[in-house]
């Protein structure tokens, strides 16, 4: 195969040398294993051929949860979802609570929010028809496009994945392997319509195989065209890809500059009553984190006491008083975004009925409940410290809890 040269329309010329090349290699080295993605494969075990359709729910189920999650953490997550919300007309009629708590664990919990949101809207519009004939389904981009959390890449994920819909799709993966290909000299979400362009290009140089074509870019991104050390020597792409040529691929794709990241001290009261109950309140259904459970807390002021930082969250968002007593824990968590550090100390409630000034709703409750409520995956570890200092077993907070 010739090198590459820079342009859309070198990559048009060239392009169904590109997808013969990516399709023999993944044939023989991609990803096709049931038990890796369960979603892209016919009942009977077969992987699809072109003309086959798969069960929409599952693919969406999937789509949504690797938009910010990698494939390995994602398949125990949708294992134990399927279980729980087996059919779209389960998931629609679930409650939020439920959803999230299935979600625990996987982070970026407004996705979850949003595929309930989805799921009511489609079994509104499937129930008149039923949602067992994957015929019925929206087959347009545009009507997929309408749905909560649901944007170009994902749309085109679904509609390839279960319709083998000539579509091109744009996640990480993918950028970057066109970033190397292409040596594109700018980072990537700087020129997204170009890397559009790029991805759709290939799939329509073999419409009929865009099912496949899709899922051999995101396997080459996976497996050989990896962020670190990528395995040129194996790659079906390499005489075509110029940042191979350039003697350097681990310079793309090209890097936004380094931004700083905030550090912040959150102080945490774990807040006990005279019945051994534990308090707890529920996020506003905002960013990230919302509807999700917490034990109240907030930041601490320059200068000031992490004891007394707690003791004023906590008249403030509940209107309680509280003795500040002995530290619990301290817990490091990085978002993609910020850092946390949450010191977490033991309360005694004194006085004040709690009110949620700054949340959905509080509540007591026993520790041993604290299973059956969705918490973050920073509080995985104060509830571990709290049930070992009240020497209770453990909870299960696996996946399939």
């Amino acid at each position: 195969m010739p090198s590459l040269p820079l342009g859309t329309t070198d990559l048009e010329a060239i392009s169904a040398d590109l997808d013969q090349a990516l399709l023999q290699w993944w044939e023989k080295h991609g990803r096709r294993d049931p038990a890796q993605k369960p979603w892209m494969f016919m009942p009977d075990g077969a992987w699809p051929e072109p003309q086959h359709s798969l069960p929409p729910y599952g693919v969406l189920v999937a789509e949504v949860m690797l938009q910010q999650t990698q494939l390995q953490v994602v398949l125990p997550y949708w294992r134990a979802w399927m279980e729980a919300f087996p059919r779209l007309e389960v998931l629609a009629e679930a409650d939020e609570q439920a959803v999230l708590l299935r979600w625990q664990g996987l982070g970026y919990y407004s996705r979850a929010r949003r595929l309930l949101a989805a799921a009511q809207q489609l079994f509104a519009e499937l129930r008149p028809i039923g949602e067992a004939d994957p015929q019925a389904w929206p087959h347009q981009l545009d009507r997929w496009l309408l749905l909560p959390g649901i944007g170009r890449s994902t749309a085109g994920g679904i509609l390839s994945s279960a319709f083998n819909s000539p579509l091109a799709i744009l996640d990480g993966n993918v950028r970057r392997v066109l970033a190397r290909v292409m040596a594109h000299s700018h980072p990537p979400m700087r020129h997204q319509g170009l890397f559009w362009t790029w991805s759709q290009c290939l799939i329509a140089a073999a419409p009929q195989r865009a099912r496949d074509l899709n899922q051999a870019l995101m396997d080459l991104g996976a497996t050989l065209c990896t962020p670190r050390h990528p395995a040129c020597a194996s790659c079906p792409w390499q005489s075509a890809c110029a940042a191979y040529a350039s003697g350097s691929p681990d310079h793309y794709p090209v890097k936004e500059a380094p931004r700083d990241v905030p550090f912040q001290v959150i102080g945490v009261g774990v807040v006990l009553n005279q019945a051994g109950q534990v308090l707890i309140d529920q996020r506003l259904n905002e960013g990230l984190l919302g509807g999700m459970w917490e034990f109240p807390g907030g930041k601490q002021e320059p200068g000031e006491l992490i004891q007394a930082t707690i003791a004023r969250e906590l008249m403030e968002e509940l209107a309680i008083e509280v003795t500040v007593d002995q530290e619990l824990i301290c817990v490091d968590h990085a978002y993609s975004h910020k850092r946390l550090r949450f010191e977490v100390y033991l309360c005694t409630w004194c006085s004040g009925e709690p009110q949620p000034l700054a949340s959905q709703q509080v509540r007591w409750v026993q520790p041993q409940e604290l299973g059956a409520y969705p918490f973050p995956a920073a509080n995985a570890r104060i509830i571990a410290a709290l049930m070992t200092h009240l020497g209770l077993p453990a909870l299960d907070q696996s996946v399939s809890g």
